[in-house]
């Protein structure tokens, strides 16, 4: 297993990228060719950036933030 691959499953990079692969209104009018793909590269980059922060390795499903 890649580090990449243990990285997305360790922080859950595919299931994440399902919702996050349908375009906003703002990224419909410029299309995407791989919107799944860019997804996951977004939310790479997200963990990344926060795990560089300090920030906490949490991640809760949509239905328990309300």
């Amino acid at each position: 297993m890649s580090g990449t691959e243990s990285f997305d499953r360790r922080t859950g990079i595919d299931e994440r990228a399902e919702t996050r692969a349908e375009l906003l209104p703002e990224e419909e009018a410029v299309s995407s060719a791989d919107p799944k793909a860019q997804a996951r590269e977004v939310l790479r980059d997200s963990e990344r950036r926060a795990a560089a922060e300090g920030v906490a390795d949490e991640h809760r499903k949509p239905e328990e933030t309300t």
